[in-house]
């Protein structure tokens, strides 16, 4: 099953109990290393886990992921467009693609330092093909928090430049539930509209146990 299938196929309902496609590890800011959150995965009985460091594959690089079936690999990489600040995720990318590598952070501080991380935002349109040269999918993360009037309009622009999908399911918790400019239930509908794949996930930066 490809990427696209397997993502489209998670039911609502799975989201967050069997479903996280948005975890950090120790590799950008995260708590927990890669051999720790799997076996939290596994202790939850997850079904579908998708750890996402800030501008980073190399956790994905050094860990054999191969041999569990739930995990999915990803990456969320810093956009800068239109004026605002946004992420895209990565899905079922291939960690060693060099397109992908070249986009990638060059130092630790690019992908744990919020201020290092905004001097060094990619294009969007830079970060999706990439994405998609690495056999995987582009989708738009955390977007009620993005300070954009037109959200509609923004995300059909992102679309025309290839974007896959939008982060529907997620809980909008700490510093992004106060910097909440949009309902989850408009990006629902805009997904609908624009015919994005849907995903979701916690955003979770410690432990897995703990968020769920």
């Amino acid at each position: 099953m490809n990427i696209k299938d397997r993502i489209a196929a998670i039911k609502p309902a799975q989201y967050f109990k069997k479903a996280n496609l948005h975890v950090h590890s120790s590799y950008s800011d995260g708590k927990f290393n890669f051999q720790e959150l799997v076996e939290q995965a596994k202790m939850l009985g997850l079904c579908h886990v998708a750890i996402c460091d800030h501008n980073t594959v190399e956790g994905w690089r050094n860990f054999n992921w191969q041999d569990y079936d739930f995990l999915i690999p990803a990456v969320e990489f810093d956009c800068f467009y239109k004026g605002t600040l946004l992420h895209i995720l990565g899905y079922g990318i291939n960690p060693d693609n060099e397109d992908l590598l070249n986009i990638c952070a060059k130092s630790k501080k690019e992908t744990s330092y919020d201020l290092v991380r905004l001097f060094k935002s990619r294009h969007p349109k830079t970060v999706i093909e990439a994405i998609h040269n690495a056999g995987g999918i582009a989708v738009f993360a955390h977007p009620c928090c993005c300070w954009v009037i037109n959200l509609d309009s923004f995300t059909k622009s992102l679309k025309a430049i290839g974007l896959d999908g939008i982060e529907v399911y997620y809980p909008y918790n700490r510093h992004r539930g106060i910097i909440k400019f949009h309902s989850r239930k408009k990006i629902k509908d805009l997904a609908l509209k624009h015919n994005l794949l849907m995903t979701g996930g916690t955003d979770e930066h410690e432990s897995l146990i703990k968020q769920l």
